[in-house]
């Protein structure tokens, strides 16, 4: 019998930013200069795939620093870390690396500078996710307020309405953040702003192009991490533009076919952290079942690099 018919669309751009990439590079480099095993506090980024080929070359992934034995180098994530992270190694004489990503260093000296300017700080982000932890950790304790819904807008207390600054998450959803930005401003009509975006340009490119492709399809499969917030929040977008089924799978085998019964196409992206042959890995999938055609729908270039940092530039 013959396959039947179905379209997929490739969101572009998808999978691996230049931050994601710098950090997995880092801790390659890393084994290479100084050999197994190297530590890494908490996932380098959030995809299971990328973790365990790591774990294999050499990587040991722990929780906190003090299960990191003084004689070995550590790799803090590319989440970021508060600052009394690598406090705590300089105290150890630890050898470390910090793959934190570029963009989200970005808004810890951001927040810096507006805590030295007798600003207080509310962050829009997640509760518990590592890059909001981090970012809050720059500061003292009470001098960062997290918001997480326009609900807790209308009731954060903070010491003077004059005095505030807002910085966000680096992963969240453009529209949602937009809507929590406009009602902080609107409470507090004098609170400062990010000089540009805090959101990053990876996470706003994925998420353009999903609006692209989501109206196209009739289903859309976001490949990632159940603890990627990136990836996440393409569902939700897909799920807005249009799309009347949206799904997150860490990979091809968690495809729920029974679900796309019927279907005549499917839009494909991935979140920041996922790598290409996980991508490739579903596109084959369909082609099992399907006689497959494939359009890539592209809605911007990416040629964002970062350098590594110089203790691992001779590796």
């Amino acid at each position: 019998m013959s396959k039947p018919q179905l379209k997929l669309y490739l969101a572009a751009p998808r999978g691996f930013c230049a931050g994601v990439d710098r950090a997995i590079k880092i801790v390659e480099l890393a084994l290479q200069k100084w050999g197994a095993p190297v530590y890494v506090r908490h996932e380098i980024v959030h995809n299971k795939f990328v973790v365990d080929s790591l774990r294999v070359q050499g990587a040991i992934f722990v929780h906190e620093l003090d299960q990191c034995p003084d004689d070995r180098p550590v790799i803090f994530s590319a989440h970021g870390v508060p600052k009394s992270v690598p406090n705590a190694a300089k105290a150890r004489n630890l050898v470390f690396v910090d793959a934190t990503c570029p963009l989200v260093s970005k808004v810890h000296i951001e927040a810096e500078r507006h805590y030295e300017n007798g600003l207080q700080m509310i962050m829009i982000g997640h509760a518990g996710h590592p890059e909001t932890v981090g970012t809050m950790g720059q500061l003292p304790e009470d001098e960062v307020l997290l918001v997480e819904t326009e609900a807790d807008v209308a009731l954060v207390e903070v010491r003077d309405a004059s005095r505030l600054a807002y910085i966000t998450q680096t992963t969240l959803s453009v529209d949602d953040t937009a809507g929590m930005v406009a009602a902080l401003q609107k409470r507090f009509p004098k609170i400062m702003g990010p000089h540009k975006e805090n959101i990053c340009y990876a996470t706003t490119n994925r998420q353009e192009a999903v609006k692209a492709i989501a109206p196209l399809s009739d289903a859309l499969l976001v490949v990632g991490a159940p603890n990627s917030s990136n990836s996440k929040r393409l569902v939700e977008v897909a799920s807005r533009a249009g799309c009347s089924y949206a799904q997150l799978v860490q990979r091809a085998t968690d495809i729920d076919w029974r679900a796309l019964d019927g279907i005549k196409s499917v839009g494909i992206t991935a979140g920041a952290s996922a790598p290409d042959v996980l991508i490739q890995e579903v596109v084959d999938a369909f082609s099992k079942h399907y006689e497959v055609t494939v359009e890539t729908v592209e809605t911007a270039q990416e040629n964002v690099s970062f350098k590594v940092p110089r203790i691992l530039r001779d590796a």
